[in-house]
Formats: structure tokens, sequence, C-alpha cells
């Protein structure tokens, strides 16, 4: 009697062809060929990640431990380091910038939030609203800070003068301690133009079938906005943060332009001058670092406030988008 050999499916033998040409001598060549035909693929990136991001950190790091004035290099250990728990000036940027980021960014997020909603239900007009909006954001900085202390200047700016007329009067945001740094809120409120338009786009790609079936469900306004617009736009809301976050770490133009137009000196070129006016309000870590640098020549002592500002951003970028990470799953569930 003969036996007959079981059939063995062709993707089968196909696999176990496979597997014994895996264990051939081929294949430690062939794994060799599949990872530099990756690197390859992958070297653009990683040349311009090296040269432009992992040689400015390494080489940060390395003059932090220095004193270094573009002529002379000294390495003096953590001096620098030691420092900068003493400088009384980098601590008063440091929390005026915190105050900007903790303040202005979430204000930020909610107006153009709340904006882009309102834009949304608008029928007739809502381009021309949309442009108004906008606009502003457009405008280049220096221009725009010049133009916008100009209009809140108590003296000779418009808008006060209404105010007056109209029984009370508005505080000198630029000149006065207290109020330097809600003026420059006002100021990032006024170009909310960047985070309006993109969240305008993401309520806009909402399905509107989810609405109707929750009003079907006797859901309310709220009840719509907290369980499927919010849930909905949530990424664009972690982008929005984390950019705004990022930039606002970075705040230098716009605080030192306000500052130099309100003290007068905007029109004296060739003069130095001390950032923070009044009274240290408007100082930023990013213009304390630029006058330690770039003014002072203690490079090494720069780079250690530039670790730290690296350092700061991280961190609120990695609680960020944990917090949108966990809200996201709470909603999914």
């Amino acid at each position: 009697m003969t036996s007959v050999a079981p059939r063995v499916p062709a993707g089968t033998r196909s696999r176990n062809a496979s597997r014994r040409a895996g264990r051939g001598p081929a294949a430690p060549r062939a794994r060799r060929r599949r990872r530099l035909r990756v690197l390859a693929f992958l070297s653009p990136w990683l040349v311009g990640f090296g040269l432009f991001f992992g040689y400015p950190l390494a080489a940060t790091v390395y003059f932090s431990f220095t004193r270094y004035n573009l002529f002379t290099l000294e390495y003096v250990g953590l001096d620098n380091y030691t420092f900068l728990l003493h400088d009384s000036d980098a601590w008063k940027a440091m929390r005026n910038t915190l105050w900007l980021v903790a303040v202005v960014v979430p204000l930020r997020v909610l107006f153009g939030l709340g904006i882009a909603q309102l834009l949304t239900k608008i029928r007739t007009g809502g381009s021309v609203l949309r442009s108004v909006f906008y606009v502003p954001y457009l405008i280049p900085p220096v221009s725009a800070t010049v133009a916008f202390v100009f209009v809140l200047n108590p003296g000779t700016g418009p808008f006060p003068t209404i105010t007056r007329h109209l029984g009370f009067t508005l505080p000198d945001f630029f000149n006065e301690a207290a109020w330097a740094k809600p003026g420059l809120g006002l100021l990032g409120l006024w170009a909310v133009g960047d985070v309006m338009i993109i969240l305008l786009a993401a309520l806009l790609n909402v399905p509107t079938s989810l609405y109707e079936a929750a009003a079907i469900d006797g859901a309310g306004a709220w009840a719509r906005f907290r369980h499927i617009t919010l849930p909905t736009v949530s990424p664009v809301l972690a982008f929005a943060a984390v950019t705004g976050v990022i930039e606002t770490l970075q705040y230098f133009t716009q605080a030192l332009v306000a500052a130099k137009v309100a003290s007068g000196q905007a029109d004296t070129p060739g003069t130095h001058f001390a950032p923070g006016y009044p009274d240290g309000a408007t100082l930023t870590f990013p213009q304390w670092l630029y006058d330690e640098g770039f003014r002072q020549f203690n490079m090494g002592y720069a780079c250690v406030l530039a670790l730290v500002m690296f350092v700061i951003a991280m961190a609120f970028t990695l609680v960020l988008l944990r917090q949108f990470h966990a809200f996201a799953g709470d909603e999914a569930a």
C-alpha cells in the first residue's frame, strides 16, 4: 500500500523556505543591506538633526561649564550654575516669563476658541470678520507693538481719550509696573489670529451628524460642546497650547519694543537700553539671556540660561501632552 505525503499549502512552504533562508549564511548580509538602506533614507534628517540640534545642544552644555567671552575660554565647573541661584534679575525675568505662560497662553487659546466658535455660527459676513481678526497677526511684531502702545497711550492715544469722555480712565499700561504685563497680555489677545484660524479649521471639521444625534438625545449646547466639540478638537488645542508655551518662553521683541516706546527711548539709536522698563516688569528670560550673552559677553552664563529655558519648555510640553492625552482617553472611555 503506497503512502501519500500530506499536501503542504503554498503559503506555508514559502514561509518555511524564508525561515530556512533566514538561517542561511546570506541572512546577516541581507539584514545589513536593509539597515544601510534605511539609514540612507534617514540620512538627510539625521544630518540636519545633528548639525542644527545635536551639536548646538552639546556645545551649549560644554560652554555652560566655562567662562567664555568669544576670546578666552576658561573651565570654571559649576560656577555659572551657582551664580544663577543668586542672580535676582534672572529670577525676576523667570517670574515674568512664567506669568505670561500661565496667564496669556490659556487666555489666547480660550479667546481664539471663542472667536472661532462664534465665526462658525455667523452666516453673513463671516469671511470679513475672519479677516478682521486675522490681520493683526500678519502685522510685523515691531510695527504692531508700536501701534498698540500708541493706541493705549494715556496722553495721546485715541482709546484712552474715548474712555475719558465716557467717564472712566484706563490705567497707564506700559508705564506702570503693575499694569505692564497685563498690557502685554492685551497685545497677545489682539494678535490672536494664528490660534483662531487653526481652531476655526478644526471646528469646521467636526461632523455635523454628531451634533444632530446629540440634539435628538436631548443634549444641550454645553453638553454638545463638552462631549463633542472639545474631544474632537483636543489635538488642535494641544498643538495651540504647546506652540503657545514655546513661543511665550521665547518672548522677546514685543516686550522690548513696548518698553522702549513707553520709556521714550525708541528714537535714540546707539544708546544702551536696559530691558525691563518699568521697574523690570517687562523683563523676560530671553531678554536677560540676550543681554548676558551679546552685550555683557558672558557666553558661558548665557548657555546656562539657554539650557534652563530648554528644560522648562520640555517640561511644559510633556505635561501638556500628558494632560491632553488623559483628557482624550477619559472622553473615549
